[in-house]
């Protein structure tokens, strides 16, 4: 009697212990639920990259790839969200870029600097200046493309080597994409210099819902699946510093999901009907 009263109080404890661990110690989705949590996640990763940068002293020039929400007029039949382009998509991740940069710096002023860079080409110049130190103020170039080398070039100059820069949403993704008379001059200038500081990306990888995120310093991939009650994430390939290429992906997805999203649907199909005929079952 003595050892069950003492084995039970142990098993509360143990439970209790668990619990306790377990609101201390949430589990975090893969990938941002809403867009608060994506630009609260998005601060905190470049915070820990511009740290990370500085203790190994090297100039921070950091890559964010957010994903800006679509906008709330948006309905499920349009083809394309976005019909405006960047010059309709400027006006979310400016107010979306200036809330990081404020919760990036520690002491931030109160306004958030910025001025078009290029009309035409939807590109913007931000800077969030510190309180206390020059040093801390942290600079964005928002949607910058191909044809802004030389203004990248200039502002990397302006703003030093002590203070950062971040490229928000990059129009480009190669040296390639600048042409072969600036595509060695890229490198030096961009690719050489920038690391990744957040990343939030999304695309179909063997027809599957494919999301990528980058929070300091590793790359996280998994795939979406719906389900009866919900999307699940589930993971594809560890957690990794470089980014993880296409056909790595469509390997490791091959493994973890042998059959296609197509062949699942059928057989969901064959088990429980089509999703218009279910509700009139009896």
């Amino acid at each position: 009697m003595k050892h069950t009263i003492a084995f039970s109080a142990f098993t509360a404890g143990f439970v209790l212990c668990l619990t306790l661990l377990s609101l201390l110690c949430p589990v975090v989705a893969l990938i941002p639920a809403t867009p608060q949590e994506q630009t609260s996640r998005a601060i905190r990763s470049i915070k820990n990259a511009i740290d990370g940068r500085r203790e190994e002293g090297k100039p921070v020039r950091l890559f964010v790839d957010y994903l800006v929400p679509l906008p709330p007029e948006t309905k499920a039949e349009d083809i394309d969200p976005w019909p405006g382009g960047l010059a309709q998509m400027y006006p979310y991740a400016e107010e979306i870029l200036s809330s990081i940069l404020k919760g990036v710096v520690e002491d931030p002023v109160q306004q958030c600097s910025s001025q078009v860079i290029s009309a035409p080409d939807c590109c913007g110049f931000f800077v969030q200046e510190s309180q206390t130190s020059a040093k801390n103020d942290v600079a964005a170039i928002l949607f910058p493309g191909v044809d802004q080398l030389q203004q990248i070039e200039d502002i990397d100059a302006m703003v030093g080597k002590e203070r950062t820069l971040i490229m928000f949403n990059k129009q480009f993704q190669r040296p390639a994409d600048f042409g072969f008379g600036s595509s060695d001059r890229s490198k030096n200038s961009i690719f050489n210099k920038y690391t990744q500081g957040f990343a939030f990306q999304e695309f179909a990888c063997r027809g599957e819902d494919l999301k990528l995120t980058f929070e300091y310093p590793n790359w996280k991939s998994c795939v979406i699946c719906e389900e009866e009650d919900g999307n699940k994430e589930i993971p594809v390939l560890p957690d990794q510093i470089d980014r993880p290429n296409y056909e790595d992906l469509e390997k490791k997805i091959n493994e973890v999901l042998p059959e296609p999203l197509w062949m699942r649907k059928m057989g969901e199909a064959e088990e429980k009907g089509f999703k218009f005929q279910r509700g009139s079952r009896d």
